[in-house]
């Protein structure tokens, strides 16, 4: 199994979920339907859907039955996009090396845009439980991706974030809460709906759940590295703007030789962490290859 061809085929499964799952672009008002198509479809790689259904795999079960789950947290992941696109967030006129949505729509409609992905996801998950027979792991997930949404996951971490923006600050900690809550809470959140509705055991559940936290830490100081030297015509958005906004990150607390070396030991734990699993792990193998592969 390949990594590319992997990917490739991951996300044009999740891809035809999600057609059929959101509302139709023409569905009155289609202003908003639209825009919610044009960023979701905007050639993202679909990593937090693709772990939710490689969190089944390695349990040794099917992720067929989680597909709607895992649309959801795509959803989520672009809503959150959206809103740090705008210009009072990031201020960024490229995502994906496509216009952003408030670009395209502007801001009132992108502003709406985020908050109506945000609230279909959740209409979706609620009509999954519906069908579901393990309603405590249902109940679970719901409970942990809403938090992992919210002020003490994404939002949380976006705060912090602005907050400590072009203070020049020089504090671990702080820097740990804004990665682990912006962008790892999803991760996480995503690994374990993935395990729970899979039936995992309490082991199994630990195990995913430290890959879910070495993999979104890596992921993050790998986006780090990449706003300070990554190429911007193969990453398809600007470059730079973390300097720019005197941002907390990695590569400025520790330099481009450390953040490198904890990308790596983050990827060797999260390697560790699959050896107990009765599944096929090598999908969630292969994701790890995808981080230092990423484009620089």
């Amino acid at each position: 199994m390949e990594l590319k061809q992997y990917l490739q085929e991951r996300a044009v499964i999740v891809d035809q979920a999600l057609r059929e799952i959101m509302p139709a672009q023409d569905l009155y008002p289609p202003k908003i339907h639209e825009a919610m198509h044009y960023s979701v479809f905007a050639g993202g790689k679909r990593l937090r859907p693709i772990l939710c259904l490689a969190a089944a795999e390695a349990l040794g079960r099917d992720y067929q039955p989680l597909l709607p789950v895992a649309c959801a947290l795509e959803m989520i992941h672009t809503y959150s996009l959206i809103h740090d696109d705008l210009p009072v967030m990031d201020d960024d006129d490229y995502r994906r090396g496509k216009l952003t949505n408030h670009k395209v729509f502007g801001e009132g409609i992108a502003v709406l845009t985020g908050d109506a992905l945000l609230t279909y996801a959740f209409e979706i998950l609620a009509r999954y439980g519906e069908k579901h027979q393990e309603k405590k792991a249902v109940w679970q997930v719901l409970q942990e991706i809403a938090t992992a949404a919210g002020t003490a996951g994404m939002i949380g971490g976006q705060v912090v974030d602005l907050e400590s923006e072009g203070r020049n600050l020089v504090d671990k900690e702080l820097l740990v809460y804004i990665h682990t809550h912006k962008t790892g809470a999803l991760f996480r959140a995503s690994l374990r709906a993935g395990a729970l509705l899979a039936g995992a055991s309490a082991e199994e559940l630990a195990c995913l759940t430290l890959y879910a936290e070495k993999f979104g830490l890596a992921f993050q100081i790998t986006d780090d590295l990449l706003d300070l030297v990554g190429n911007q015509k193969k990453l398809g958005k600007p470059v730079g703007s973390d300097t720019k906004n005197k941002k907390l990150t990695y590569p400025t607390l520790y330099g481009l030789a450390e953040a490198k070396r904890f990308v790596r030991e983050a990827i060797e734990e999260a390697a560790r962490s699959l050896t107990k699993l009765p599944g096929k792990t090598e999908p969630l193998e292969l994701l790890l290859r995808y981080l230092p592969e990423r484009e620089f």
